[in-house]
């Protein structure tokens, strides 16, 4: 094994997957922690719920899948965190790169946030999002995460006992011997973390091959996955087929992208729009969805969202606290899931990192394959779910909340009959 990834969530695990996959490289999901075959590839890809998790939940988990892959002879491990590092103070990208330095001797500890083709890069160590400094754009208003710091090495700093330096993107455009210099340079002025510069797609080229020899790092998708480039074997692995049936959409994102994507979708498919500060109980709202659903499933499709506008949201969030409204949301939308698929749905659209996290645990999901990137980018895959103790294989694309154009979900269903 060469190669083991740790994401912080299932979505992150399945794109990160999907791109590598498209490079010819098998990256196996695995769900429920255990030591999975690479199918000759040498990376594997665990999915966590770490990105939202207290930070010593989050290490707890690092650390027992770093002994898994520790026993197995796992070369080098990667944390993979979202574009935006997303996080407060009492976040836990510092506290696991603690760990990992620790762990490993890891000195300085290389890591780089960003995903240049989706508008997040990072420059001279501060974050941009879409364009515009993460604490001018629309990542400020996050309910959970909101971003009003855009100084990442700053950010981090907060998080973290050591030093954070930044190598920017002069050193790293120089090429590979000119930032090996700086970085020598860095560590020797006693920097134990160094955030890398992501300002674009030749920049995590050339974190990549920094790193490439390091016994962990932390990064997000570009980094990531030009990390498995370097380290993994191409190989021809059997392919589960996609699965056709009746879909449906589940949504708990907030913010304008989740709203634009429901109120697209809505022109076309029939949309149930629950109020998670509604005080009955949970299992009543899951009957109420369900009860909606079933008179609906095959006539077109369908969607189940916990999110509405930003009053509702707010009226959420005052009732259960940010983080109890979205855990609320999640494990309604996970109930929910399995009652549609129960009822005959095989196609899912699941928008939300944590509760693609939340669907695949209710469904029993242990396992699954991310297929190759296409036209809408990854996120797609394959799963066998366990409905009333019987497998069923589901079509799937987990999307972050924040990515994809408005019409993604109607074109993610779509997709999954084409492929």
């Amino acid at each position: 094994m060469q190669l083991g990834i740790i994401a912080d969530d299932l979505t992150g695990a399945v794109m990160v997957a999907g791109t590598i996959e498209a490079a010819g490289i098998a990256a196996p999901v695995v769900l429920d922690g255990t030591t999975p075959e690479t199918a000759g590839s040498g990376v594997v890809v665990y999915a966590t719920r770490a990105r939202l998790a207290p930070a010593a939940e989050a290490v707890a988990e690092v650390a027992r899948l770093a002994d898994r892959l520790d026993a197995a002879g796992c070369a080098q491990i990667a944390y993979k965190a979202c574009a935006t590092f997303d996080s407060t103070d009492d976040g836990n990208i510092g506290p696991v790169a603690d760990l990992l330095a620790a762990r490993y001797g890891q000195v300085p500890l290389l890591m780089s946030a960003g995903l240049p083709r989706f508008g997040t890069t990072v420059h001279q160590g501060y974050l941009f999002y879409r364009g515009r400094l993460v604490s001018e754009s629309i990542k400020r208003f996050d309910p959970v995460t909101p971003m009003s710091d855009p100084d990442l090495v700053r950010s981090l700093g907060r998080q973290t006992r050591a030093r954070v330096a930044s190598l920017p993107h002069r050193w790293l455009a120089a090429g590979l011997d000119a930032a090996r210099n700086e970085l020598r340079d860095l560590a020797a002025d006693g920097a134990a973390m160094v955030l890398m510069d992501c300002s674009d797609d030749a920049d995590a080229a050339t974190g990549a091959q920094l790193a490439r020899d390091d016994r962990a790092t932390i990064g997000s998708d570009p980094h990531i996955v030009a990390l498995a480039l370097l380290r993994g074997t191409r190989s021809v692995t059997a392919r589960l087929r996609p699965v056709d049936g009746p879909g449906a959409v589940l949504v708990s994102s907030v913010g304008p992208v989740a709203r634009s994507q429901v109120g697209a979708f809505a022109e076309i498919g029939a949309v149930l729009t629950l109020d998670i500060a509604d005080d009955r109980p949970e299992a009543a709202l899951v009957a109420e969805a369900l009860d909606w659903a079933t008179r609906r499933i095959g006539e077109r499709p369908l969607a189940v969202a916990t999110q509405g506008e930003a009053e509702a949201v707010a009226r959420a969030h005052g009732r259960h606290g940010a983080m109890g409204a979205a855990r609320r949301a999640e494990r309604i939308l996970g109930a929910v899931a399995a009652g549609l698929v129960a009822r005959g749905v095989r196609r899912l659209v699941v928008s939300g990192g944590e509760t693609s996290g939340a669907v695949a645990a209710t469904l029993g999901i242990t396992r699954l394959q991310a297929l190759p990137e296409g036209p809408l980018g990854s996120g797609f895959c394959v799963a066998e779910a366990q409905v009333r103790g019987a497998p069923v294989c589901l079509s799937l694309f987990l999307k972050p909340g924040k990515l994809g154009a408005d019409t993604i979900f109607e074109d993610a269903l779509a997709s999954m009959r084409d492929r």
